[in-house]
């Protein structure tokens, strides 16, 4: 084993974080780790003023309309947790896709079981993209929510959501925009491309800590509230608060969390993510050069780069993905993600399920060598016995 550890399981959790990023979390928490809008005295008023700017930053960094349309939660699968169960009502219809994370589908699955909602998803084709006409082609009378996966966890692909906000906007139907694997790694424009709402999380591609995420909506859409409990405003009411971003929140922030996401925005922001994209995928190129190479390894929707994350899902032929990682982890000193990858429709669409695959995905901190190092990990694993 290498005394090296190469990590290449960013789309779980970037690591590691930007110093500077982890420097501001523990100087400006040490000086305003308080309950922030929960006193009166100057620490928390302070604290606050942090919260408030943190929302603007992340309104900013999305384009969205409002920064009181900013919610903190725990991350994206809280975000729309908070999105679903707080837009649909009995009888209504959704459209999502077979890209989908679990976090999507199994919302939707318990509410159908529950009788409340019917639901379509969409396939992808053999390059993995949704077509946007079969996104116009499912919707229905009734149809009150769509639901996509910016980019996907399992193949990278980044679907064409301009075309699909359009199509949303022009039928009235609410686009909810999953970012977990998009946000803080490709432009997003929710204004532009007509998104009523998007789920981030802090902790990938924004470069934060985990336990912060949240969602970024319209504050025309009536998102009700399903968490109910304090927020520091107008508490005589036993009515939870309706303004927003009240209405979503129950409970104290995570204010450490929040802080680190701040500095993860502010880190995006100097280094630009169009140059940290830019890098990483010049690294996936030669990953899937050298891959290719291989008689004995596969891979999957990576034939043409553009519209794409840092990401790659591989099989080596005759060896079970959970093999291949424990092989890369105890011989090479690479980490991986095996199985499913909490996306089981893509891989049944695939033909890998149920085993699934091996996910390679980079982060701003691999470096050529890196890639080299799993091209020649890759070869010998592959290689016949």
């Amino acid at each position: 084993m290498t005394g090296h550890l190469i990590y290449l399981d960013n789309a779980a959790t970037t690591f590691p974080k930007p110093p500077a990023v982890l420097s501001s979390m523990v100087e400006t928490y040490g000086r305003l780790g308080v309950s922030p809008g929960r006193g009166s005295y100057d620490l928390a008023s302070e604290a606050e003023t942090l919260v408030e700017e943190t929302r603007a930053k992340v309104a900013r960094f999305f384009n969205g309309p409002d920064p009181e349309g900013v919610i903190f939660a725990s991350n994206a699968t809280d975000g729309l947790n908070l999105a679903i169960q707080g837009l649909l009502k009995p009888g209504d219809h959704v459209v999502s896709t077979r890209l989908e994370h679990n976090s999507v589908l199994r919302p939707l699955h318990h509410l159908r079981e529950q009788g409340m909602i019917e639901y379509d998803l969409v396939p992808f084709d053999g390059r993995g993209f949704i077509d946007p006409h079969d996104i116009a082609g499912a919707l229905r009378s009734n149809s009150r929510l769509v639901i996509i996966n910016h980019a996907s966890n399992v193949l990278g692909t980044i679907q064409p959501i301009r075309e699909i906000g359009r199509i949303c906007a022009e039928r009235n139907v609410p686009l909810l925009v999953d970012a977990a694997q998009s946000g803080g790694v490709v432009e997003i424009d929710m204004e532009e491309w007509q998104i009523a709402a998007i789920a981030f999380t802090g902790h990938k591609g924004l470069l934060g800590p985990t336990g912060i995420g949240g969602l970024v909506i319209r504050p025309e859409l009536e998102v009700r509230t399903t968490r109910f409990g304090g927020t520091g405003v107008d508490s005589k009411s036993p009515v939870h608060t309706q303004a927003l971003p009240f209405r979503l929140e129950a409970g104290t922030l995570n204010l450490l969390g929040i802080i680190g996401l701040s500095a993860g925005l502010d880190y995006l922001v100097e280094k630009g993510i169009d140059a940290i994209h830019k890098r990483e995928m010049e690294l996936l190129a030669k990953l899937r050069d050298g891959l290719s190479a291989l008689d004995r390894v596969e891979f999957y929707g990576t034939e043409d780069l553009s519209d794409h994350i840092g990401l790659l899902t591989a099989n080596a032929k005759g060896v079970d993905p959970s093999d291949v990682g424990a092989i890369l982890d105890g011989d090479f000193g690479i980490a991986v993600r095996v199985g499913l990858h909490c996306a089981p429709l893509v891989h049944e669409t695939l033909g890998t399920f149920p085993n699934g695959g091996v996910r390679f995905s980079l982060g701003p901190f691999n470096t050529m060598r890196d890639i080299e190092t799993v091209i020649e990990a890759m070869a010998a694993i592959a290689k016949p016995r």
